[in-house]
């Protein structure tokens, strides 16, 4: 369980005054600057700055990291905030725990640049790793909330193209449903210290523009499954989104997909960046153990 410790940080971060009347640029600059002050990298991380197939973006890597395996990470932020920037630690114990670089595009985000612009941008990043001479066996997908719903439409975008696909994806509280219509948005209202479901439907339709909030390849629940690789998704049991997980990972079983999930009772969204909470230590240690199975098992 959370230590009292780590209980009181968590308090005071939730309970921390939000600036009011920011516009969306504003605000994501301070979403950056909270992240680049109080988010200490791991020991032996080194960030560089590279362009993937026209999409900038970051590599992060640790000294355990193996030149040519990579992690690719679409990171959250409700398709229209969060950066390599914002992400940086979570990459930082990502390729610690994998044993991979970790490349982390910057997408472009909604409003500016609604849907598909972020699937492009992934589909870019991801046909530039095979350009570099990787194979999709030496790749795996995932993100966290919004980019875990940009992995699972990058993921369908490549099945329908008769693509090939990465070797495996990781969702970390995935967005798969931009209607907000599952049962858990009320069920567990009170609970959730973080998500409304006022804001995520505000940011959906953002994020959709001119299109179907309900179209399969902005909301995944809402798409056949069906031969997509193996998937692994952890959530939070206090997260109002966490019928995005369920449902959705259901789904996936049903159609025969592999796929493993794991609601963390007790958590909020996407804890695995708050370092100090042990679960979240433990999520990316078992992250890692999934990817390094898949890995093994590719080889044989």
């Amino acid at each position: 369980m959370i230590s009292d410790d780590a209980r009181k940080e968590i308090d005071v971060l939730f309970a921390k005054p939000k600036k009011v009347g920011l516009t969306l640029t504003e605000n994501r600059r301070q979403w950056e600057e909270e992240c680049l002050t109080t988010h200490m990298l791991p020991e032996g991380a080194v960030v560089e700055a590279v362009i993937a197939g026209g999409v900038p973006g970051e590599w992060v890597s640790m000294p355990q990291s193996q030149q040519g395996k990579v992690f690719l990470l679409l990171h959250g932020g409700g398709y229209n905030a969060g950066s390599p920037k914002t992400h940086r630690r979570m990459a930082a114990n990502l390729a610690a725990a994998t044993g991979m670089r970790v490349l982390v595009p910057d997408y472009r985000l909604a409003p500016e640049h609604p849907f598909p612009a972020g699937v492009k941008d992934a589909l870019l990043a991801y046909g530039w790793l095979l350009s570099q001479g990787l194979s999709e066996a030496d790749v795996v997908v995932g993100g966290d909330s919004a980019g875990g719903g940009l992995a699972l439409s990058m993921l369908l975008a490549l099945r329908e193209a008769n693509a090939r696909m990465p070797l495996a994806a990781v969702l970390m509280a995935p967005w798969t449903d931009l209607t907000v219509s599952s049962p858990s948005y009320e069920t567990l209202r009170a609970k959730d210290p973080i998500i409304t479901r006022e804001g995520l439907r505000e940011a959906g339709l953002w994020y959709a523009g001119n299109r179907d909030p309900a179209d399969p390849m902005l909301s995944p629940l809402f798409a056949d499954p069906t031969g997509l690789p193996p998937l692994l998704i952890h959530a939070g049991g206090d997260e109002v989104m966490v019928d995005d997980s369920v449902l959705f990972a259901q789904k996936a079983q049903a159609a025969g997909v592999e796929t493993i999930l794991k609601v963390w009772p007790g958590l909020w969204h996407v804890f695995q960046v708050q370092s100090y909470v042990p679960e979240a230590a433990q999520a990316i240690a078992e992250i890692g153990a999934f990817v390094r199975e898949q890995m093994g098992r590719s080889r044989n």
